[in-house]
């Protein structure tokens, strides 16, 4: 019997590897990556294209499988859903939007290591997202938050070791709380499998307050990658810290990835509504004060950057209310914020890095600009407005339907802290007015005699021009995403 269970557990792992085939052409482009930069490391455009090329053939074989799986892998170490791979998509595109953002820039050193790390970080974020084992949602956190520590510093300069320094110091402080407290879940449940029976069955009925305190903790690590309160003090150092392409990648790859698995994790823990402890309460909780404290912590900044961190604060908050709804249609608003979210990033940080060429990085920094780089300060006020969330932009129908499917959970279930989240994220909306039109304020109001160092820049504004196009096309056609996301079904 025993050498029976064996052949059927290896039976098991050898086959879960047929669905991880977007996972090994990663793992594949690494390693080549890596080879190649051994004769030579500083050819950067080879390496870019094999970059995009590696997210591209994942991307295929992710869209080919057609999103509507439900595969346990490894023995139910992972899972390959819809949920999961619409998240992996994002995460691909992100890793293409990344490489071309970064052949205008200035080579990097060590160019074979620098891509080799972008892609280790997309591998974390595949695997992460289909994790429901605590030991392999850890894991897949660190392969993600040691690549990121790396990159941040590429900028080879003191404040980019600063910045990777604090990140990691803080990284390592959340990891550690992190794994503490699933190994207090994993003692009271027996189990790792955190969409199990058995640990449904031992936490149903539990009323230690370890119980809570082992979640609580374990969101640590969730909520570091999401830059959600109170996680969050590492990400207007690092943002100011690291190359713009990387800044535009680390906004949007690990919060996404954080994302999926967050999802699973919560409702685990929510014990289908039979739990003693609310984490709906603790969602909503979190939502309010990132919210809140990224959009007043905005106000303040001059610097581009750090004001882009904090507005990434704040917008993980809007993506915790579809988690805070608890409701299937909660979850697949989020996925649309989730991926607006992600052309609305990439497109400022594209039109931040062409301005940041010509010597321009503060606020005060952009008056007058919008007399000498026309098409580059409309098309980042377009992106701003879309990140405000005003019509007629995606962004305007992301925290629409989010909102929307708020006010559908405090209709079905009654709570009054839900209609204070809905106020409050709608209260914020109107704040975030005053710190994402100062750079348009500057650009078009402002007089200014900025000195510009002449680039040619027409990459960058290119693929910030499609990013907007998509941006708007999103606002007047959203069905072409929600058609998609609507034929996910998610489920713990």
């Amino acid at each position: 019997m025993e050498a029976q269970g064996l052949t059927e557990l290896l039976r098991n792992i050898t086959g879960s590897f047929a669905w991880l085939i977007p996972e090994l052409v990663i793992s594949g482009g690494i390693l080549f990556i890596l080879l190649a930069g051994l004769f030579n490391s500083q050819k950067q455009y080879i390496f870019n294209a094999l970059t995009a090329l590696t997210a591209a053939l994942s991307l295929a074989f992710v869209i080919a499988g057609g999103m509507t799986l439900d595969v346990s892998l490894f023995d139910n170490m992972m899972r390959r859903d819809g949920m999961g791979d619409f998240l992996i998509i994002l995460v691909d595109i992100g890793v293409i939007l990344t490489c071309l953002m970064s052949i205008h820039g200035k080579p990097q050193r060590n160019a074979s290591e620098y891509y080799a790390f972008i892609l280790t970080i997309a591998l974390g974020s595949h695997l992460l997202v289909m994790s429901t084992s605590l030991v392999m949602i850890f894991l897949s956190l660190e392969v993600i938050s040691i690549s990121s520590y790396i990159l941040v510093g590429y900028s080879f300069n003191r404040v980019g070791s600063e910045g990777s320094l604090k990140y990691f110091l803080f990284g390592s402080i959340a990891s550690a709380v992190t794994i503490y407290g699933f190994s207090i879940l994993y003692g009271l449940s027996g189990t790792v499998d955190i969409t199990s029976k058995p640990f449904f069955d031992a936490l149903v009925d539990q009323h230690s307050p370890l119980l809570f305190i082992g979640g609580l903790m374990g969101l640590a690590g969730f909520l570091f990658k999401l830059a959600a309160v109170p996680m969050q003090p590492w990400a207007p150092d690092v943002y100011e810290a690291a190359p713009m392409p990387v800044v535009a990648y680390l906004s949007v790859a690990p919060k996404v990835a954080a994302l999926g698995v967050l999802a699973k994790f919560i409702l685990a823990m929510h014990l289908f509504g039979r739990g003693v402890f609310d984490w709906q309460l603790i969602v909503s909780v979190i939502a309010i004060l990132s919210i809140t404290v990224g959009n007043l912590s905005a106000l303040w900044q001059k610097n581009a950057k750090r004001m882009m961190a904090y507005s990434s604060i704040a917008h993980s908050g809007f993506l915790l209310v579809g988690i805070a709804a608890f409701l299937p249609q909660g979850f697949q608003f989020m996925m649309f914020y989730a991926a607006v979210y992600l052309v609305m990033n990439f497109s400022v940080f594209t039109f931040l890095a062409h301005f940041e060429e010509r010597g321009i990085s503060s606020m005060p920094s952009f008056a007058g600009i919008g007399k000498k780089e026309i098409f580059a300060s409309v098309g980042i006020t377009i992106a701003l407005v879309a990140l405000t969330g005003l019509p007629p932009t995606a962004g305007f129908t992301a925290k629409l339907l989010i909102f929307s499917g708020l006010w559908e959970s405090y209709i079905e279930h009654d709570k009054s802290l839900l209609l204070w989240l809905l106020i409050i994220g709608l209260f914020n909306t109107v704040i975030s007015l005053f710190f994402y039109m100062r750079i348009p304020y500057y650009a078009f109001i402002k007089a200014g005699t900025s000195n510009l160092i002449e680039k040619r820049g027409g990459l960058p504004n290119f693929l910030g021009l499609i990013l907007v196009v998509v941006i708007v096309v999103l606002f007047f056609i959203p069905g072409m995403l929600m058609g998609l996301i609507n034929r996910i079904n998610f489920a713990l």
